[in-house]
């Protein structure tokens, strides 16, 4: 019999409050008891299939288990098979509504956070989703086979301790209002998944989740079903009325993209994503576009605009220099590539943050620069000027006269031309490797390389199976390779995984420009413990420009919309199309078979 002392500790842990759902920086949208998001059609009818593409760089998938280090999940496993303690709407950033959980309160002094579990939460088996599974998936997912991301993310998670049967509470280290998003958002898989196994041998085993979605047929190397669960405990819930409409969805798997692109056009499958501006100009066409049954969309939404970027291994001695990292940036003519092979469909990507509050522009603020200020002997003068903006060649500014700029750091850099080919004091050439998992890239990375071969440099562009492209990338073993970064409204302890000098020294860990920097530490703390958006928002814009200025990253460009190629014969989707979709996700949950 608990003691009594016990009993009072025990109830004071509980929370005096719950709420149903967490905001970040203030109030939620939606109200308790609210009846269904406003971007779905509660009415929308149930039943029919959604035929999908696998946009995954991979012929097929060999495992069932998407959180394991080595081999490749089907595509959207994830997304329909596990769910999470809360669920974030696509019409507000930075918030989350209870889904496994019906109750989430937050500590006033920051440290924890208690979620109280539903009573009819069911994973597929039928056994009830309890707080020892809520454990048992964040010790499985900080163990030793997932990737170190996690670990990163979850750097300042103290401990999850259960508080009874139904009832978890986290700790944390230190206050930090992102993570009750965090954790809320951890997927949440059944202690019954691959029991007795090392999480590293659950490959095939069939997930345990508590999702609307089961695995049903399977051709390997062809295609994947989805067969919605008839007994899905959550499809009364107000964050899932009006989604989760399709019986099967089913994702087929082409080689490449050219056979995805046919596939679309002959009515294999219902809809595609098009990242393509070449394809979606000139490519999307045919009988089935002429009849009307297949439609192009162009979707605006208000997402982070993400800084996908050549990435520079600063871990590789020809590319320690930010001098020489610069020069490289110099040699690439955005304005050419967008008019002649994207017909001016992009705009170019000018930091981490953009489309978002934290984008850093202009001078630094008062706040920036007395974050950036015990740091001056370590940065480039510039980090205290104007933000920096990738080069252009337009207008006032020439290819010409970048080329000569880069010469000149170049030639600082301890470089020079010697009979038409770059190289140091020792008499070393500056040959360096690009890598990408197919050969479908060359066509954006040789005009660059033209460039850089009137500076001397020579650029090898080196193709290789996605296989072995993602082990170069988990051992650091690369020069320059390509990576579409996430963006984010509200950056945290994640930018530590990309950006921190620990991940630097980690193998599979998302920074793979090897930047390791103590003001970048230090900023990145500084985001992760904000309080207020007037915390958040110097030090992300302070972030920013250090990243920006020590040319780890050549920024290539982004989109305003989603291009969606779909079948509206077969497919109709809610009038209000959500600011914040991410483009497939919003398909699958909320769009329904005629």
């Amino acid at each position: 019999m608990r003691s009594l002392w016990g009993l009072l500790l025990w109830c004071a842990a509980l929370p005096v409050w719950a709420a149903h759902g967490y905001a970040l920086w203030g109030d939620l949208k939606y109200p308790a008891g609210f009846a269904h998001f406003d971007y779905v059609n509660p009415d929308a009818p149930k039943g029919g299939e959604l035929r999908l593409v696998s946009n995954l760089r991979v012929s097929t998938f060999d495992k069932y288990n998407p959180f394991t280090l080595r081999g490749s999940a089907p595509a959207y496993l994830s997304a329909l098979m596990f769910e999470s303690l809360l669920i974030g709407s696509l019409d507000e950033t930075a918030s989350g509504y209870g889904l496994l959980a019906e109750s989430v309160e937050v500590a006033p002094d920051g440290l924890s956070a208690v979620f109280r579990l539903r009573r009819e939460a069911r994973f597929h088996n039928g056994s009830p989703v309890l707080a020892k599974d809520v454990k048992h998936s964040f010790e499985v997912l900080m163990g030793p086979h997932t990737s170190p991301a996690y670990k990163t993310l979850l750097a300042d998670v103290a401990g999850l301790d259960v508080l009874d049967e139904r009832t978890v509470r986290y700790r944390f280290s230190r206050p930090n209002r992102e993570l009750p998003l965090t954790v809320g958002g951890l997927p949440v898989f059944s202690h019954e998944w691959g029991q007795g196994k090392p999480f590293d041998q659950v490959v095939m085993d069939t997930p345990i989740g508590s999702g609307p979605y089961r695995i049903g047929p399977v051709r390997f190397g062809k295609d994947i079903t989805y067969v919605r669960d008839p007994n899905y405990w959550g499809r009364d819930l107000n964050v899932r009325r009006g989604t989760v409409n399709f019986d099967r969805i089913t994702v087929k798997i082409y080689k490449d993209n050219t056979a995805r692109l046919e596939a679309l056009k002959a009515g294999e499958f219902d809809m595609m994503r098009f990242f393509s501006a070449g394809d979606w100009t000139r490519r999307v066409t045919g009988r089935r576009f002429d009849s009307g049954e297949l439609v192009k969309g162009e979707f605006q939404h208000r997402l982070p605009s993400g800084f996908q970027s050549f990435v520079l291994n600063t871990r590789r001695d020809k590319l320690k220099d930010p001098r020489v990292r610069e020069a490289l940036g110099l040699a690439f003519d955005f304005e050419w590539m967008n008019r002649m092979l994207f017909y001016n469909s992009y705009q170019r990507v000018t930091g981490l943050f953009g489309n978002t509050a934290c984008q850093a522009r202009g001078e630094p603020s008062a706040q920036e620069r007395a974050l950036l200020e015990p740091w001056r002997d370590r940065l480039p003068a510039a980090v205290f000027g104007p933000m920096y903006q990738p080069p252009r060649t337009d207008g006032e500014h020439s290819l010409r006269d970048n080329l000569r700029r880069a010469k000149a750091l170049l030639a600082a850099a301890g470089w020079t031309v010697q009979d038409g080919v770059l190289r140091n004091a020792q008499g070393e050439a500056m040959v360096l490797e690009y890598l990408d998992s197919n050969e479908a890239g060359a066509r954006i990375v040789m005009p660059w390389a033209r460039n850089l071969e009137k500076l001397g440099i020579r650029l090898i562009y080196r193709a290789v199976d996605f296989a072995l492209f993602q082990q170069r990338l988990r051992e650091f073993d690369f020069d320059i390779t390509t990576i579409a970064f996430q963006g984010t409204h509200n950056p945290g302890s994640e930018y530590a995984d990309l950006f921190g000098s620990q991940a630097a020294r980690t193998p599979d860990s998302g920074n793979l420009a090897g930047v390791s920097h103590p003001a970048v530490d230090a900023l990145i703390d500084r985001m992760s413990a904000a309080r207020t958006q007037a915390e958040l928002l110097p030090a992300c814009r302070a972030l920013d420009r250090v990243i920006a200025y020590g040319h780890y990253l050549i920024p290539q460009w982004t989109a305003p919309t989603h291009r969606i190629a779909y079948n509206q014969w077969r497919l109709a989707r809610p009038q209000t199309v959500p600011p914040y979709i991410q483009g497939e996700d919003w398909v699958m949950f909320t769009w329904w078979a005629k």
